[in-house]
This record gives C-alpha cells, structure tokens and sequence, in this order.
C-alpha cells in the first residue's frame, strides 16, 4: 500500500511539517514526563486509527525502555493496574480531547479536575498541547493513508 500523498516531497507539506514538528519540539523539552507523553501519543493513535504514529510511538516509548505489558495495556488503561495515578489522568484527558466531537460538553471538569491534581500549569499547557498536536498529526497521517510498520526509532532525527 502506499499513501495517497507523498508528504515528504511537496515543498509545501514539508514546510507545513516544519512547524508542526517545532510546536512537537515545544512538547518534547517540557517538563511533562516523556513516558506520559508517550502514552498520551500512543492512545490519541489508536482511538483515531492511526496506524502510523501507532507503530511510531510504541516503537519509540519501547526504544526509551517501556515495558510490552504497559504498551500492550494502553489501549485498556482504565482495567489495568500498570499505570500511576498521572498517567491515568493524561489518558483520561487525551480520551477525552481525542473525542471532542463525541461529547456535548467537551473535557469534563472532573477529568480537567484529575489532571490538575497531577501537573502543573506548564505541565497541564503541555499535556493539551500534545493532545492537540498527536490528533493533527493523526490526521494527517490517516487521509493520506500513511502506510504503517516500517518505522524504526530515530528515522526522523
């Protein structure tokens, strides 16, 4: 299968990607934990079909020492006793911004509530950003059909 667009040979795309990956960059050197994000990378992927930032970031959290039995359990965090308390807040609140349009309310005050007891203010700011950014990317990545299972850590830099 190939993708539908080659993303990385239109000049406008790769400027576009540009930015996007000095917003991700923002992300990366925040003080949110790189485990946290990520899990929160992970979840957003799978909740929107992304088969390729799937493959990327389990690849990549595995790459950065992650167990299998955490990444093989992201998908049913809420049952299972391998994440923290914070984690389990991020996921919540990345369910939750990743389905926006599937709730009338948005992001519940409980769950912002949750992860405000786990992160502070910079880290909260990063943690919405993430969110925001996996679901871009995720976006990209599933209307072009962006082919998923050849990623190897660090092909990106």
């Amino acid at each position: 299968m190939d993708a539908r667009l080659n993303f990385y040979g239109s000049p406008l795309a790769i400027k576009f990607a540009k930015h996007v990956n000095s917003a991700g960059k923002a992300v990366s050197d925040s003080t949110l934990p790189a485990a946290t994000q990520e899990l929160v990378k992970i979840r957003a992927s799978q909740i929107n079909g992304c088969g390729f930032c799937t493959d990327m970031h389990t690849k990549d959290a595995a790459h950065a020492g992650e167990t299998s039995v955490r990444l093989n359990l992201v998908a049913a965090w809420r049952e299972a006793r391998v994440f923290t308390e914070a984690e389990r807040a991020a996921l919540e609140l990345t369910e939750q911004g990743t389905r926006i349009a599937d709730a009338a309310g948005g992001v519940t005050d409980e769950a912002w509530a949750d992860a405000a007891k786990h992160f502070d203010e910079e880290q909260l700011a990063a943690l919405v950003s993430l969110i925001a950014l996996i679901n871009a990317y995720n976006r990209m990545n599933v209307i072009v059909q962006q082919p998923a299972g050849d990623y190897t850590p660090g092909q990106f830099g």
